[in-house]
């Protein structure tokens, strides 16, 4: 797919942040705040900055490598809970209710026939990717399809009136590809790359390595020379390269994308490498616990919003930071102006 992402127009940025200046408080006195509402304010294309029908795409897919033992979650954990979010008892569950998002539960790639149940939206390409120890996990075909989904379903969303999105993931092992990524996009040696996951102990974490290194070995192009799709496809999971089309199509519509956790952190870096521009729409949300999370957010040059020490993905960085959000929104809008307030400008 070809994605047309324009950087927003920064001739309004002077009237901006001129705006924000003059609003009755110290300048500059909001902090985070003030660089969010000016980034907002850009990517709309306005003064007046709204935050519309915000919808959260929770992504499933399963993953060949999983059968190497790299994770310590089985892999029908992936389907199970995916039944569990359409029952309302997952983490992204309690905070897409408390902060008003329209939940989509989407099974991209679930190794497991969910078909029939009522709340899952049904995008399957394929039972699991393939075993990327052996194999590219995915076909050409099969990522070109799957960017597709992410895309399609981010137009549903549009469609319903949204322009802020999140997006979560359920698969187990896909800390993995995640790893990999971060390696291959950011320069940094796959050893650094590599934490525990859901909970692997000091060897598991040794194992998960041996097995990522002589994956990453078995195609030797990546040592010389390999495009962004190339790395994409062979190693991701569908519910990862969902995401990453979802983030595409968010950004070639001018909407805001809420960027969660190691996992969609990775899916954002390959966005980026595939579409430079796709980053002016992103907010980064929070910093969690898994291993090299911070490295890859500095090889994106992001700073996060929260540093809580989250690690359940689902999304759920993304809708806890949600507030902070909407604050910066609220600030632009509602503060008032010193002249409107009738207070002598201070500084």
């Amino acid at each position: 797919m070809n994605f047309n992402i324009e950087r927003p127009d920064r001739r309004l940025a002077a009237d901006i942040q001129r705006h924000i200046d003059n609003l009755n408080k110290p300048k500059g006195s909001l902090g985070r705040l003030e660089e969010l509402a000016l980034q907002i304010c850009l990517v709309q294309q306005t003064l007046s900055p709204t935050l519309q029908h915000p919808c959260h795409l929770l992504l499933g897919g399963d993953h060949g490598i999983e059968r190497e033992g790299v994770s310590l979650s089985p892999r029908e954990v992936t389907w199970q809970q995916m039944i569990n979010f359409t029952r309302g008892g997952g983490g992204c569950n309690m905070f897409c209710r408390q902060h008003g998002f329209h939940l989509r539960i989407v099974d991209v790639g679930v190794d497991h026939d969910l078909s029939g149940v009522e709340g899952i939206t049904d995008r399957k390409v394929r039972r699991g990717t393939r075993n990327f120890l052996y194999e590219p996990a995915m076909t050409e075909a099969e990522y070109e399809q799957t960017l597709a989904i992410g895309a399609a379903l981010v137009d549903d969303c549009a469609a319903e009136g949204c322009n802020v999105v999140s997006i979560g993931e359920m698969g187990i092992a896909n800390t993995s590809p995640s790893s990999i990524w971060m390696s291959l996009f950011g320069g940094i040696p796959l050893s650094e790359c590599i934490g525990a996951g859901s909970g692997l102990d000091e060897a598991g974490i040794r194992h998960k390595q041996d097995v990522l290194t002589r994956a990453v070995a078995t195609y030797p192009m990546f040592s010389f020379g390999f495009t962004a799709a190339d790395a994409i496809r062979t190693f991701g999971g569908y519910e990862m390269v969902a995401a990453v089309g979802a983030m595409l199509r968010a950004a070639e519509r001018r909407m805001l994308v809420l960027v969660d956790g190691f996992i969609m952190t990775a899916c954002a870096l390959a966005a980026v490498r595939l579409c430079p521009a796709a980053q002016d729409y992103m907010i980064f949300t929070h910093c969690g616990d898994e291993s090299g999370h911070q490295r890859l957010l500095d090889v994106l040059g992001a700073r996060p919003l929260l540093r809580l020490g989250l690690r359940l993905g689902e999304g759920t960085g993304a809708l806890c930071a949600y507030p902070l959000v909407d604050s910066a929104v609220r600030m632009v809008n509602e503060m008032n102006t010193f002249d409107k307030a009738a207070i002598t400008k201070y500084f």
